[in-house]
């Protein structure tokens, strides 16, 4: 990847936040049955370097960590707008149809 890229870097950080959420998940499960909780954890990490969006969305938003705080507002009023930030993000980079997964295609308008 970092080669194909063109960049001179050695290594690229890759948030891992959530990852361990996805790991345990039934997406998970059913995309690598015979993979171990950290090995699935790992696969998820590197396909954020690849497509971070289209990670992203197998998981709920708010196992990504969004801020000290979110506890102490309404829950329904954050799942809503947490939804409608994803849907907006999903709908503003654009998917390919015949390559993306369910997961992502569920915040496609329309």
């Amino acid at each position: 990847m970092i080669k194909e890229s063109g960049s001179n870097a050695f290594y690229t950080i890759v948030n891992e936040a959530g990852a361990s959420v996805y790991s345990a998940s039934e997406i998970a499960r059913e995309e690598f049955p015979t993979y171990q909780v950290e090995e699935r954890s790992a696969v998820s990490i590197g396909r954020r370097l690849q497509d971070p969006l289209a990670e992203l969305v197998k998981i709920d938003p708010k196992s990504v960590g969004v801020g000290q705080y979110q506890h102490d507002v309404a829950q329904k009023k954050l799942n809503e707008t947490l939804r409608f930030v994803v849907e907006t993000a999903v709908n503003q980079v654009g998917v390919n149809v015949n390559t993306a997964s369910a997961s992502l295609l569920q915040y496609v308008a329309g």
